[in-house]
């Protein structure tokens, strides 16, 4: 098939930016510090993982109240945030997570449970599920949270709320048929199919958070006067320099102090884009908390300030984003499957992941994480072999095929210096390729409108398998006229990846469904839907005196008591891809 949106149109293209998650390889791209010859060591073996936990923890004694904390993050939030229209990407994930709370969040073990909800139940066949609110929560307006409230929202994001202009759910939230008020706290969701995914909907990446009455109904600052139910209120933005906020004093919920959270008097958002300055802004102190993806920088210059006692770090691959070469298939050469297995097979993954990124991040089986029930270890992806790489590219020359594709890239040194490495691969494999460096704009458009071959990518953050439905269902027929999906950037027409997204959705037994999705993983390698590089990892880094990066155990039924800390069921989620807790951080 072949789409063709209009490409240049301003909200195609605002939303396909609000629905990638910082999608763009440029920024998971280090540059490797050692030499040709060097071992390559992972995140793991240098105590770099979730596993390993937080920095610092264990002699940070109890938290403490009160200081300012200021957080220097990779970039600023263009739109605003009016939710339902935002173009939400890492950053702008970080800020939401202060101002705003969703109804669900992930757990540990990857089950989203109630959060601003106190229960979330569903009928026998997954199509009718109520959502019970707790009781007594506060918008930062002094409105409290009803179930007419989250109607409104919940209708906002799927372009049912008179006013409203959703970007990112229109087609997400496409499977709801009706939201209906059942009592005051209490509200009810119709799917058009079974929805056995549907509670991770309502967390969506960190993006579906609840906004007050008054900022839904704004019609001229929506995304400028942000009003949620979040742990920090909002007081002031200037873009591109600073996002200011204060403790909430009436927060939902409670600390083990008997005071409600969270613990630092306020919190400030400075973008600093280059991952250089923000590492130098924390090591002079100007910043005391800070995220990157810069593998090179995590293993090497933070993981030395670390260990000499200077500052704090998290590290985590787990629900990570995977890196990888998006192949258009709807072109040649990449819609005849031998051209996009010989790229698979004359690319040595792990030697690029060595020189690109010092061998830090764990080379990818697939799109699927680790910690997602998808995961295989091995998923039949094709393994590096240069001879064969060269003889699929002979039998398509001499087919009459031209083995010769343009490669689009960022611009940024490190993005263009791995576009290079992959140019050299494959052309020993008998391939043509010319690089064409584009800004993050020009590379949205091109994807939305097909017009790349080839292009550097990253994408998928982990979660329910679900959520990739979105990425690679090719279309929808409608009364008899085929529909192409215009974010299934790479032109994806697998009849079987179509089934096995659609039996996912709706299979409700756990077994069946990790089936599904394994089978669709296979599905995915096997048809080189994509040639993965490696699982995006990302850092949290604080002063030496700051704690709390993920935050307390998840509330229980009654917010008001501390969960237990040992309970499964209340562990934060270890995932950083998404963003992380701000409720918890506290400075010594």
């Amino acid at each position: 098939m072949q789409t063709r949106p209009r490409a240049t149109s301003r909200p195609a293209a605002a939303f396909v930016a609000g629905l990638l998650a910082v999608s763009l390889l440029a920024t998971a791209c280090g540059g490797a510090s050692g030499g040709a010859k060097k071992k390559p060591q992972n995140f793991t073996a240098r105590g770099l993982n979730k596993e390993a936990g937080e920095s610092g923890l264990d002699k940070a004694g109890k938290p403490k109240r009160g200081g300012k904390l200021i957080y220097a993050l990779e970039a600023d939030t263009n739109g605003g945030f009016c939710l339902p229209e935002s173009q939400l990407a890492i950053s702008g994930m970080m800020v939401v997570r202060a101002v705003y709370d969703t109804l669900t969040v992930p757990n540990a073990k990857g089950d989203y449970v109630p959060y601003l909800a106190k229960d979330i139940t569903h009928n026998t066949d997954y199509t009718e599920w109520s959502i019970k609110l707790r009781d007594g929560i506060k918008f930062h307006d002094g409105s409290p949270l009803t179930a007419q409230v989250v109607k409104n929202n919940i209708d906002a994001y799927r372009g049912t709320y008179p006013g409203r202009a959703p970007l990112l759910f229109l087609f997400v939230l496409k499977n709801i048929k009706s939201t209906e008020v059942v009592d005051p706290l209490t509200v009810k969701v119709t799917t058009t199919k079974p929805w056995v995914a549907f509670p991770s909907y309502l967390y969506s990446s960190s993006r579906f958070g609840m906004m007050a009455q008054a900022q839904l109904d704004d019609k001229t600052s929506c995304g400028t006067k942000p009003i949620g139910t979040g742990p920090f209120k909002f007081v002031s933005w200037t873009p591109n320099q600073k996002f200011v906020t204060k403790r909430n004093p009436d927060y939902w919920q409670i600390a083990p102090d008997g005071k409600p959270y969270p613990y630092a008097d306020s919190l400030e958002f400075r973008p600093v884009t280059d991952s250089q300055v923000r590492n130098q802004a924390l090591e002079a102190g100007d910043v005391n908390i800070m995220h990157t993806s810069n593998a090179d920088d995590i293993g090497n210059k933070l993981l030395k300030l670390r260990d000499g006692g200077k500052a704090n770090m998290f590290v985590s691959e787990g629900s990570g984003e995977v890196a990888f070469i998006q192949m258009n298939q709807t072109r040649a050469p990449f819609d005849d499957i031998r051209i996009r297995q010989a790229l698979a097979m004359g690319a040595d993954r792990a030697e690029i992941n060595r020189v690109q990124n010092d061998g830090l991040p764990t080379v990818a089986s697939g799109p699927f994480a680790p910690d997602s029930v998808a995961y295989l270890k091995d998923a039949g992806f094709p393994r590096f072999n240069a001879a064969k790489a060269k003889a699929l590219v002979k039998a398509y020359v001499a087919g009459g095929g031209k083995a010769e594709f343009t490669l689009t890239s960022g611009a940024d040194a490190s993005t263009k210096r791995l576009a290079e490495l992959i140019q050299q691969r494959a052309q020993i494999a008998g391939m043509k390729v010319k690089i064409v460096l584009r800004d993050q704009a020009a590379i949205i458009n091109d994807a939305i409108g097909k017009k790349y071959q080839a292009m550097l990518f990253r994408n998928y953050p982990g979660g329910d398998p679900d959520a990739n439905y979105v990425w690679w269902y090719s279309g929808t027929t409608i009364a008899g006229k085929f529909s192409p999906n215009l974010v299934n950037f790479a032109g994806i027409n697998d009849p079987k990846v179509d089934s096995l997204l659609d039996e996912g959705r709706s299979e409700p037994d756990p077994a069946k469904r990790k089936a599904i999705y394994q089978d669709l993983n296979r599905e995915m390698a096997s048809k080189v839907h994509g040639l993965w590089s490696w699982y995006t990892p990302w850092a949290i880094v604080e002063s030496a005196n700051v704690h709390g990066i993920l935050g307390p155990p998840l509330p229980g039924a009654d917010a008001s008591k501390p969960s237990s800390a040992t309970d499964e069921r209340f562990k934060p989620n270890l995932g950083l891809a998404t963003g992380h807790s701000l409720l918890g951080l506290w400075i010594s």
